[in-house]
């Protein structure tokens, strides 16, 4: 079984218990409403950017509990570029590739002054919030900017798989695809468990990976299953899942990824053991610019348009996320999938508050409550252990 107390597996596993207890809440709230297919199609088109820049935010805080303030500016700074280029009838491909090329700029520029000049991260992106905001005003002339290219709408925005296995009402494509990624998903879990054991690690008892993949499983179904009643499986929801995968395996199997962990640790004895500090630091900011250009595109793309306003609190949302989702104020813990599940929390709790009638004033107030309990958690979690 291990050393690890079950105790503790339950302990980490909170916050998708917290998760599934909140959606059967909403569920009994709504009348089922919550339930339906393109409610269940719009949690996810309406939180898109959150999944994508919590998972980049994630970076900078385990490097010590740094954030970035700018992320929600890079979004609409990132977004008027290709506005713009996509206005003048520029091949959609080149405005994509303009807009990460710049958003990885950005990145290098808030890193540079945050990792070799010292700037503290608090104020290196909180003038980048204000310049880049104010960039975006200037390259759209106050004005929003509307984007028509369908190739670029679908591909990135409120584009649908067809179904390919069957033509009736459900899209058989759609449930198949969900119950091929609930397979390979339990391979992954048990053969990551096989892997630890092989070379000597303590391992969780086996009774909480197989509850995490019948839950997680569960959910994968079920979502499937609505969403091949709608339209079938969004784009977005792609490029979500590829940018979620790519950096889970780049946190839990590389280099990179453990030096991430290091830092957040005790910066002091990472840099005793060889990690190189300040480049750690700078690869946190330069992908959270690559990750921002990204959440841009997808914004864009769903909005089918690039305004002065867009991207207005996305930093807040982000931050929340990761914290939410299990990531410490101190640095060194967290996780992609707790980033997620973070992200669909607050999603959630919007949806789910809209769909009561509940004055969209208090919404903000209960994500706050939310977020401020999962900071005292973490808090109250690292006093025991000391």
């Amino acid at each position: 079984m291990g050393n690890i107390k079950i105790a503790d597996t339950l302990k980490k596993y909170t916050m998708p218990i917290v998760l599934v207890a909140v959606f059967i809440f909403f569920s009994w709230q709504t009348e089922g409403k919550i339930l339906i297919p393109q409610n269940l199609d719009n949690l996810l088109f309406y939180n898109a950017y959150v999944f994508i820049l919590a998972i980049g935010m994630l970076m900078c805080i385990l490097t010590g509990g740094n954030i970035d303030l700018a992320v929600g500016s890079v979004v609409c700074f990132i977004g008027s570029i290709g506005g713009v280029i996509m206005d003048k009838k520029i091949n959609i491909w080149v405005a994509v590739l303009a807009m990460i090329a710049i958003g990885i700029l950005v990145g290098l520029w808030q890193g540079f002054w945050i990792a070799y000049i010292n700037v503290p991260p608090f104020i290196a992106t909180l003038a980048g919030m204000y310049a880049f905001r104010g960039l975006a005003n200037v390259i759209m002339e106050g004005l929003t900017v509307t984007v028509s290219d369908e190739s670029f709408l679908f591909t990135f925005g409120n584009g649908h798989i067809p179904d390919i296995l069957g033509s009736g009402e459900q899209n058989i494509t759609c449930f198949v695809a969900g119950i091929i990624a609930v397979i390979v998903y339990a391979c992954i879990v048990f053969y990551n468990r096989y892997d630890s054991k092989k070379r000597g690690y303590d391992t969780a008892p086996i009774v909480g990976d197989i509850v995490k993949t019948v839950v997680i499983g569960a959910v994968i179904i079920f979502l499937s299953y609505k969403l091949s009643y709608y339209k079938g499986i969004p784009t977005f929801l792609i490029w979500i899942l590829v940018v979620s995968l790519i950096y889970g395996y780049i946190t839990k199997k590389t280099v990179i990824g453990r030096d991430l962990y290091a830092l957040g640790g005790n910066k002091k004895a990472a840099g005793l053991s060889g990690v190189n500090v300040k480049k750690v630091l700078f690869f946190s900011y330069v992908n959270m610019g690559l990750l921002a250009a990204f959440a841009g595109i997808l914004t864009v793309a769903m909005l089918k348009s690039a305004a002065p306003t867009y991207g207005e609190g996305y930093e807040m949302d982000a931050i929340g996320a990761c914290f939410i989702g299990g990531a410490s104020a101190y640095g060194g813990i967290g996780t992609v999938p707790g980033a997620i599940i973070g992200a669909l929390l607050m999603g959630v709790i919007d949806q789910g508050l809209n769909l009561m009638g509940i004055d969209a004033n208090y919404t903000p107030v209960v994500k706050g409550l939310v977020l401020l309990l999962a900071v005292i958690f973490d808090v109250v979690s690292k006093r025991e252990k000391k």
